[in-house]
């Protein structure tokens, strides 16, 4: 395939942007001061779910503003397409006791609620402080288990999203808004 079909394919699959870079980094700017006037001088651990919330992380953990420190976690549902496998498996774990921390999950979307129902329930048993999820994205049309995130920074309707971060086929990551992905393409 040549470079021109290359970036032909890539651009047909961007349907529509639903989300400015400018719309989230307002959101995220308002997060990161919900959760620094929660924990101002308390023990935060923000916990990043790998590939797609990366970008989320860099961004909200520049917005928080008192001292916290980063983890990072790799939950697979999505197998190469658009549709959960139903089946989340941990790819990899944290290295350390959370059992002083307050634990901020950092995700970017609910959608089935599979993944972060089960990640929430591990963190849980080994004894942090507290639990929350701040997610960039929520799509409670989509829900299996009776799951709700603590801050949602967008509720969007059941269509599938690419950009800051989420993929299609580990494609779009790279964009820094959020688009519809065209199925068509």
């Amino acid at each position: 395939m040549d470079k021109n079909s290359v970036v032909e394919k890539y651009e047909r699959g961007i349907k529509r942007v639903v989300i400015t870079a400018e719309e989230i980094q307002a959101a995220i700017k308002e997060a990161g001061k919900k959760i620094s006037d929660s924990y101002d001088g308390k023990p935060i651990l923000l916990v990043s779910i790998l590939k797609g919330a990366f970008v989320f992380m860099a961004d909200f953990c520049r917005a928080i503003t008192v001292p916290c420190e980063i983890g990072f976690m790799c939950a697979k549902s999505y197998y190469e397409g658009t549709v959960s496998s139903g089946v989340v498996k941990i790819t990899m774990d944290l290295d350390k006791d959370i059992s002083n921390y307050h634990v901020v999950i950092v995700e970017d979307i609910v959608d089935t609620g599979r993944t972060l129902n089960d990640i929430v329930k591990m963190l849980k048993s080994r004894n942090p402080l507290s639990v929350r999820v701040v997610t960039l994205l929520d799509k409670p049309e989509r829900r299996l288990v009776d799951f709700k995130p603590d801050i949602a920074l967008f509720t969007i309707p059941d269509y599938f999203v690419i950009g800051y971060g989420l993929d299609c086929a580990e494609m779009y990551r790279n964009l820094p808004y959020i688009a519809e992905f065209n199925q068509e393409a």
